[in-house]
């Protein structure tokens, strides 16, 4: 039996003496990936050891083309672990999540600072 994840992340948080706590997330959009991550796993479609290779395997892919392992860059390798995870389990393809990212890009970039983003079919253009 898998432990909650939820649980699991509360209490390693709790762990953490109160004063020593940073800030878990940088920007939303980690705190999102994060989600997602335990959304997927929720459903089954990777197990804990199956993420923590592929987060490991993106790590250690980026050290070796000199990422700085200073963590500013570890929400990207999160990032691209789940779209790989995504890709190899065949939820979606390179291509589309491809076509789904530039339409993000183009959504954001016509969206006031602060404003939600919102796709619209014109950003799928």
């Amino acid at each position: 039996m898998t432990s909650d994840p939820r649980s699991v992340v509360d209490d390693a948080l709790a762990a953490i003496p109160e004063g020593e706590r940073g800030r878990t997330f940088e920007e939303p959009w980690q705190a999102q990936a994060f989600a997602i991550t335990l959304a997927l796993h929720r459903r089954g479609v990777f197990t804990w050891n199956e993420w923590a290779e592929t987060l490991g395997g993106e790590i250690k892919a980026a050290q070796a083309h000199g990422d700085p392992d200073d963590g500013h860059t570890y929400y990207h390798h999160w990032l691209r672990a789940i779209e790989r995870l995504v890709e190899e389990k065949g939820i979606s393809t390179r291509a589309t999540l491809a076509r789904y990212r530039d339409a993000w890009d183009r959504a954001a970039d016509r969206t006031p600072h602060g404003a939600p983003i919102v796709l619209e079919p014109k950003d799928f253009g």
